[in-house]
């Protein structure tokens, strides 16, 4: 899975697993590493070993990119090539018994990037399925500020729809901060003025104000998107040279 951070690459790779009723293997790159010789190379055996026991299994590797990028660079170290290499080696070894084998058996791969073109094309090879999650759109949106002020009281005047365009370009994750940005506003104007004692004194309920326009345009002001235009053009660009359905 390819996009831009705070898209949701994550948690689409843990629905997938639940759906599916597989067991879920969530690793990163330092998961994997190890200062110790040979040890990362053990970590990728070991790993792929339990993946195979516990069938039907989905291995999820979060940053990818970390881990196997471009071999043959300068700066890579051998260690680095070891892991990669080992890696390589248990991905083939999971696709040929995906052709032999009963779907009990069934152990896939699933990885996530933000920087698909630094990965080394004989991992790209192997993940034959590229698969682009972009920035949500309009409706997305919407239904991302619903779940994150599901327990948030709001003005009457709130309109979602009208919020979700004016976060047009805005990722997932930049969402939700604006939603929490704009629930604290609302508490800040709550015991603004007060003593820490008074503060102190207020119950749960006295705290809770309703989030009102300004809020949210408060924290639009202080929240910027943390996706460029030129970054996405850089993603659409690698997915129409590299990507597949």
């Amino acid at each position: 899975m390819v996009g831009p951070p705070g898209t949701g690459k994550t948690m689409l790779a843990k629905a997938v697993a639940t759906e599916c009723g597989t067991t879920f293997f969530n690793v990163s790159s330092s998961t994997l590493t190890s200062k110790y010789r040979g040890e990362s190379e053990k970590l990728v055996r070991l790993l792929f070993e339990m993946a195979r026991f516990y069938a039907p299994t989905t291995i999820f590797i979060d940053e990818i990119d970390s881990i196997c990028s471009r071999r043959g660079t300068s700066d890579e170290h051998e260690a680095s090539r070891r892991v990669k290499s080992e890696l390589l080696i248990q991905m083939d070894g999971v696709g040929g018994a995906l052709e032999n084998d009963d779907p009990s058996k069934m152990v896939m791969v699933l990885a996530a990037t933000n920087f698909p073109w630094d990965i080394d094309e004989a991992l790209r090879r192997r993940l034959e399925k590229r698969i682009y999650i972009p920035l949500p759109t309009a409706k997305g949106r919407t239904e991302l500020l619903k779940i994150n002020l599901r327990e948030v009281e709001l003005d009457p005047d709130i309109q979602l729809e009208d919020i979700a365009e004016k976060i047009e370009g805005y990722s997932g994750a930049d969402i939700t901060n604006v939603c929490r940005d704009a629930s604290l506003m609302a508490m800040r104007r709550r015991i603004n003025g007060l003593s820490p004692e008074e503060i102190r004194a207020l119950s749960k309920e006295e705290l809770q104000m309703p989030v009102t326009k300004g809020d949210f345009e408060l924290a639009l002001k202080k929240i910027a998107k943390s996706v460029s235009a030129a970054d996405l053009e850089k993603y659409e660009k690698w997915m129409v040279e590299f990507g597949s359905a």
